[in-house]
């Protein structure tokens, strides 16, 4: 009677053994399949992550930067304030990127100081095929204010370096306005390319003309890539030319 207890006991014992082993190999399938799904989950992300920083990295690789010294030219009344009536910041593609297009259709300059605001005060670019290249502030606005080759239009009213000698609002450009002129150009198109320099200029109107310990901002605002700011305040001069740092 023991015997036959005794074997029932090892038959039962043993049908609970392979119970015990189904149950582990039902564990081991399951954690692999969960394995291979958090896998494929963590390459999906991995190159969604890959995708969006290539995407990140190309629209960087179009910035502005730069160039040197922003410099102005100032007004002198005898007397009274001193007044800066152009701005000049050089600018270049920055190390490694691509060529910028800096047509007015699709770029904008955005200027503030401690007074105003103007959402874009862009007007183009000075790119004459017969001389695509100035030498001077004074040379490059003062063509600027005589034409312009793509329309045959000026870029705007009037040069300060071509004004009268007085505040008064006539001799001054009826608004403030940028444009771009190239020092160093490969062609005459309107995108700045590497080896290439090129200026971009505010001419102010008499209303909006900085003095000192005025804040000015101007901010490159790009299709395509990461805009320019380039923030500076204004020194005590007594000069007419102005290092803005």
């Amino acid at each position: 009677m023991n015997l036959v207890k005794n074997r029932h006991n090892h038959k039962h014992r043993g049908i609970v053994g392979v119970e015990a082993a189904l149950i582990v190999i039902a564990f081991v399938i399951v954690a692999a399949v969960l394995s291979v799904v958090i896998l494929n989950m963590g390459f999906s992300t991995a190159q969604k992550a890959k995708t969006v920083i290539s995407s990140i990295s190309g629209s960087t690789t179009s910035n502005l930067a730069v160039e040197g010294k922003v410099i102005a030219s100032a007004y002198l009344p005898p007397g009274g304030t001193p007044l800066l009536n152009v701005t000049s910041i050089p600018i270049k593609i920055a190390g490694g990127g691509d060529s910028v297009n800096l047509d007015p259709s699709i770029t904008a300059v955005k200027y503030l100081s401690n007074q105003i605001t103007y959402d874009d005060i862009y007007n183009g670019t000075l790119n004459a095929k017969a001389k695509p290249t100035y030498t001077s502030l004074e040379s490059a606005t003062n063509a600027a204010a005589t034409y312009d080759v793509s329309t045959g239009g000026k870029l705007f009213s009037l040069s300060p370096f071509q004004g009268g000698t007085d505040a008064d609002a006539d001799d001054w450009p009826a608004e403030t306005t940028a444009f771009i002129y190239w020092t160093v150009q490969s062609n005459t198109n309107n995108h700045l390319e590497n080896g290439e320099h090129a200026n971009l200029v505010v001419v102010f109107a008499a209303q909006d003309r900085p003095q000192y310990l005025d804040k000015i901002r101007v901010e490159i605002i790009l299709a395509d890539g990461s805009s320019l700011t380039v923030e500076r305040v204004v020194p005590l001069f007594s000069n007419e030319v102005v290092d803005l740092g």
